[in-house]
């Protein structure tokens, strides 16, 4: 069973002419006996009718014979020669369509049976050599021309396993271009391939599990002499001839063409689709090629390089809606087709072809990208390859990955987690510190990052012919790490361990947290938790620069999700429960997050409240019972959001009912959208050598802070965050200093917060180093931070770093606010009434233990507010009498 490869409304190449075979047909396909017969009965199967008739393969026009009637050329050595006389014509090649019978893989002895793949019977098509057939040219001077058909060679079996391709003929099923699962599903359409088939993009050829014609190139020896006839001449197998197709084409006309790129501008009235694109799905291609493959068509990209060499943080190119990068496959001699608005078409000839038109489709050319140059970027101290994030692109915004990159990075959650990151238009990918990419000549635009402390490269090169090797040189300008300072994603999900190493080495991330979970019925990253190992430390053979360990986040959909980091022994579990969306269908609502941080805390772990503020409910059970080592600010790409104002104000509340939770950052990265440390946590080490622990122990000491880019140093009468200041009762002032630095994010304001409020401002100015001070006068307890502005995108009142905070203890009165104990309370009661009412209940002592834990919180903050005289409206479910 075949498919053509152009589909309407695209016409076959005009290059081939079509060979009648009706007067030498000598068989009808239905009757075909023994290894001969279809297997999906093409004499029946309304499926197959392509088959018949007039068809077109990898464009290329057949006449094909009718069904019900003698329809093929059989070829038996037992029945002898086949002649076909020809109307005179010159011809470089005669494609022909044909297949040979299955030959039966034999048993090899002392192995027994052998086994083959499902679906492929005993066929696997491996055998080779024997001489099927021969095919002669007559001339009409009289003389003649013999090719030998072997199989394998110019012919091969219907019927094969993978890996069984012939040498010199290719299936007559082209590749097909696919979307991707997510891509269909925007596009509002049934996904054509499965998710995970659909990641390659396009079919992968092998084609074991379909039946196969094959298409060979039969050289004509004397191109200048008139072809009158061919003849068949079976040897020693049987074959079948399905048609035959003549080309006065010079370059071989079924070699694949290597890749490459035009600028194209768009007919009047056609539109891209919601992907910014042009559709090339084979079920309806609003552009494509006869004789090859349009591999992509996205929206051209428009970069304007003088802010390309400036120092904005994120430069974005224009999106155009009129021209697109049109990606292909093809013979020189191709056709390009567009479908019009209309839904007629238009065409034009490739870039070099004599066809090239520039009326209907206007074209450009693009410089090919085929000269390998080796790239390598090196840290200008130390001289030694790092390990970076680059991005490339050639003088039209054509994107320029390294070798064993994707040309075009899928975005989307769970579908290309390898070491690539796309931020809206841009696209990067992770290097190990060197590279071989393919590069055009000309100007060549580069991008190379490597965390918040390193000088990120922007410029433009122009490569030659004599261009082999590309190096630049990265400068360390803000020395935290050598200040002690390390940094960290606490929340990492679905790459690899060695993945997640590069990424955090090339963002310039110490520590990497890479965290296993549950999604419904799937698991992420089980298998690379051992509750041991810290991939990349001095005991595992690494540098101890870089870290990764695999940690879990436990996660259920109204109480909430806890990060348990770092912890030692055995896996803490279940993963998720409560039933979905985080868990399983069915799942007992079976375990507090209470109890999770407790076996965290008991295994030596680091328990972090993940992507403030949200889910609102237990967390605040846990926090009041002092289980919580810190509160996490998440955001997935810091181009398109910050620090957010809800997470910000929920840790307020907690700060201001006396609990010290410092601030920690991460990326909650699930696909390549995300970005791997965009937001980050800084600690203090101290005097303590860096690892692992006393990285944990730096978060637990509080001396942290997060950003998307400036960097802080803060103290409160010469403490850190993290730290308690005790005054007088009757209180007093305090001096507050600070140092911002950043080697990209414009620092616009710094504000001296002062429970939860702004006391002191000032104004940055845009300025990428600002130092001050202020007197703060204190007269009640409180706590004292400070919040940076500043941002990726120029957006007015983006936060783009805090610190942790310091304690102002007045006296012995705590830091305690009624509006925000209250709150707190009620996320709690809200916890309780869940459990008690909707939630899939467990047993009754598993029941009554999970709910005992949220109690306790409940019960610890109420008896506070009480002795601070503080009344409040409780939960029916909760409700209480004074004794």
């Amino acid at each position: 069973m075949v498919r053509s490869s152009v589909y309407p409304p695209f016409p076959p190449s005009s290059h081939f002419t079509p060979i009648s075979l009706d007067h030498a047909f000598n068989a009808d396909r239905s009757h075909l006996t023994g290894s001969l017969q279809s297997r999906s009965d093409e004499s029946l199967d309304s499926k197959t009718t392509a088959t018949f008739g007039a068809q077109t393969y990898r464009g290329i026009p057949f006449t094909l014979g009718e069904r019900n009637e003698p329809n093929l050329v059989l070829l038996d050595p037992a029945t002898g020669e086949v002649q076909v006389a020809i109307d005179p014509i010159q011809a470089t090649y005669l494609v022909v369509l044909h297949a040979v019978e299955d030959h039966p893989a034999p048993d090899l002895f002392g192995f027994g049976q052998v086994q083959t793949l499902p679906g492929s019977g005993r066929a696997d098509g491996n055998a080779l050599g024997n001489l099927v057939a021969e095919y002669v040219l007559h001339y009409d001077d009289g003389s003649e021309a013999t090719t030998p058909i072997r199989r394998r060679f110019a012919i091969q079996q219907r019927n094969i396993s993978w890996g069984a391709s012939a040498f010199e003929a290719v299936p007559a099923l082209a590749p097909s271009v696919y979307s991707t699962a997510t891509e269909d599903f925007y596009l509002n359409r049934v996904p054509s391939m499965s998710w995970g088939e659909s990641e390659c993009r396009h079919d992968s050829g092998r084609a074991y599990d379909k039946e196969l014609l094959w298409l060979y190139a039969l050289p004509n020896p004397h191109p200048a002499k008139p072809i009158s006839g061919i003849s068949f001449r079976p040897r020693h197998e049987r074959a079948v001839v399905y048609g035959i197709s003549a080309t006065t084409l010079t370059d071989h006309p079924l070699r694949p063409g290597a890749r490459q790129k035009l600028r194209l501008t768009l007919p009047d009235g056609v539109l891209l689709n919601a992907l910014g694109e042009l559709d090339i799905d084979h079920r309806t291609p609003a552009i494509g090629l006869d004789l090859g493959t349009v591999i992509s068509a996205r929206a051209a990209l428009d970069y304007d390089e003088t802010a390309w060499r400036g120092v904005a943080p994120d430069v974005q190119p224009a999106v155009s809606t009129q021209h697109v990068i049109v990606e292909y496959a093809a013979h020189l001699e191709a056709m390009l087709y567009v479908v019009t608005d209309s839904g007629g078409v238009v065409s034009t000839g490739l870039p070099g072809s004599a066809h090239a038109t520039n009326d209907a489709i206007p074209i450009e050319t693009i410089t090919p990208a085929n000269l390998p140059v080796h790239l390598r970027v090196i840290d200008r101290t130390t001289r030694q390859p790092v390990a970076v994030r680059l991005h490339l692109h050639g003088e039209h915004g054509e994107y320029l990955p390294p070798h064993g990159h994707h040309r075009k990075v899928n975005s989307y959650w769970f579908e290309d987690n390898y070491a690539e990151f796309v931020n809206d238009a841009n696209q990067y990918s992770y290097i190990s510190g060197e590279c071989v990419v393919d590069l055009p000549i000309g100007r060549v635009s580069v991008e190379i990052t490597r965390g918040y402390e390193i000088a990120p490269i922007r410029t433009v090169v122009e490569v030659t012919t004599e261009t082999t090797t590309l190096e630049f040189e990265l400068e360390r300008r803000l020395p935290w790490r050598e200040r002690g300072w390390v940094t960290a994603d606490t929340h990492v999900h679905f790459l690899s361990p060695q993945t997640a190493l590069l990424e955090g080495a090339a963002e310039g991330v110490n520590v990497v947290n890479l965290l296993a979970s549950q999604w419904g019925e799937m698991f992420s990253n089980v298998g690379d938790f051992d509750g041991r190992t810290t991939l990349g430390a001095r005991d595992f053979g690494g540098d101890g620069e870089f870290l990764v360990r695999v940690g879990t986040e436990n996660r259920m959909h109204v109480l909430g999700h806890i990060s348990l980091l770092g912890y030692s022994g055995a896996m803490i579990g279940p993963l998720c429960t409560g039933g979905p969306a985080e868990s399983a269908i069915g799942d007992p609502q079976e375990v507090s997050m209470a109890e999770w941080a407790v076996r965290c805390i008991d295994q030596n772990g680091l328990v972090v409240m993940p992507h403030g503020p949200n889910p609102q409910c237990e967390r605040a059970a846990d926090i009041v019972l002092d289980l919580v080592h810190a509160m996490e600010m998440m955001t997935f790409n810091p181009y398109a959001a910050q620090l957010g104002a809800y997470g910000l104000a929920d840790w307020y509340r907690y700060l201001n009912i006396g609990h010290q939770v410092p601030l920690c950052g991460g990326s909650d990265k699930m696909s390549a959208s995300s970005l791997l440390g965009g937001v980050r946590t800084y600690a203090h080490l101290g005097e303590h050598a860096f690892t692992f622990g006393s990285w944990m122990d730096a978060v637990r000491s509080g001396n942290t802070f997060v950003t998307v880019g400036p960097l802080i140093e803060f103290a409160v009468e010469g403490k850190p965050a993290g730290q308690k200041i005790n005054l007088s009762a009757t209180g007093g002032s305090v001096d507050v200093t600070w140092t911002v630095e950043s080697v990209s994010v414009p620092i616009e304001q710094v504000e001296v917060i002062v429970g939860g409020l702004v006391v002191e401002q000032q104004n940055g100015g845009g300025a990428l180093s600002v130092s001050g001070s202020a007197s703060v006068r204190v007269t009640d307890s409180t706590w004292i931070a400070l919040r940076v502005r500043g941002s990726l995108r120029g957006r007015p009142g983006d936060i783009a770093a805090h610190t942790s905070a310091v304690q102002l203890l007045v006296g012995d009165r705590p830091i305690f606010r009624q509006p925000d104990a209250v709150a707190v309370l009620e996320q709690i009661e809200g916890a309780l009434a869940y459990v008690d009412t909707i939630a899939t209940r467990p047993e009754a002592s598993r029941y009554r233990q999970l709910r005992a834990s949220i109690e306790a919180a409940h019960n610890r903050l109420h008896t506070r507010m009480h002795q601070q005289g503080i009344g409040h409206l409780h939960s029916p479910v909760q409700e209480h009498h004074e004794s």
